[in-house]
């Protein structure tokens, strides 16, 4: 049974000379491109990407006014909560409150135990 044998520097330009030449004859063994065939090939491609490109506009289109919605939506809810929310009373009138509220439940217990 015979070795292995490296190839020369020779041997391996002429296989790569053999391989050019074969991708070159099955280059030129292709049919002609058909001009038709081509343009039609091209309008599909460009009517694909049309609908593809208005497929995403009309998806951020929606995304935005999506957005807009929830932004408004919040808007609304925090003008809803700030109309509803108890005003704001300054230390005095705080202290007032929690005074008169102490006086009301005292009351309330010595009229319990009066009965």
């Amino acid at each position: 049974m015979a070795g292995y044998k490296d190839p020369g520097f020779q041997e391996r330009v002429a296989a790569a000379a053999r391989a050019k030449q074969r991708a070159l004859e099955l280059l030129k063994s292709r049919p002609p491109v058909d001009e038709a065939e081509l343009a039609a090939k091209t309008a599909a491609r460009e009517a694909r990407e049309a609908a593809l490109a208005e497929k995403r506009a009309t998806a951020l289109a929606e995304r935005e006014a999506a957005k807009e919605a929830k932004r408004v939506a919040a808007e609304a809810e925090a003008a809803e909560r700030a109309a509803n929310a108890p005003p704001v009373l300054s230390d005095a009138e705080r202290e007032a409150a929690a005074k008169a509220a102490r006086d009301a439940r005292y009351l309330a217990r010595k009229q319990k135990k009066s009965r």
